[in-house]
């Protein structure tokens, strides 16, 4: 159930390498999260470069530096994964976007925001995973 949402700089990604992106993303999601195929919410905003302030080396190490091509990637996702999991999952997107795409991984900013299955539903005003959790109860 994760929902994805990815910030870039404007002009940087034209729509053949956003696709990439996101594919990247969520087949990493798949094999390291174990999330069906099918849960698949993306959205992807560009920002003028001049928005984003950050520090150019904050815990990088061996004295690398971050540019102003800078993506920063937000996933939502339920609770319940492993720290391993969650390592694998950043070196995956990472390493991905990095060899398909060129984007230095000191560009490449994760955070996880782990949310409980009743803080979600998925439209028509329902909490799907609290009633399939509920049912698989019965």
């Amino acid at each position: 159930m994760p929902f994805v949402h990815v910030y870039y700089p404007e002009y940087q990604l034209n729509d053949k390498e956003l696709k990439k992106v996101s594919n990247y993303i969520h087949q990493s999601l798949i094999a390291q999260f174990h999330i069906p195929e099918d849960d698949y919410f993306q959205l992807f905003l560009p920002y003028p470069s001049q928005h984003f302030f950050y520090d150019s080396q904050y815990l990088l190490e061996n004295g690398e530096k971050r540019t102003d091509n800078m993506i920063y990637i937000s996933i939502t996702c339920g609770q319940g994964r492993t720290v391993e999991q969650k390592k694998k999952l950043y070196q995956s997107i990472a390493e991905g976007l990095h060899i398909d795409l060129a984007i230095s991984t000191n560009n490449i900013f994760i955070t996880l925001n782990e949310t409980p299955v009743e803080n979600w539903s998925f439209g028509q005003g329902i909490a799907q995973m609290v009633n399939q959790k509920e049912e698989q109860q019965k």
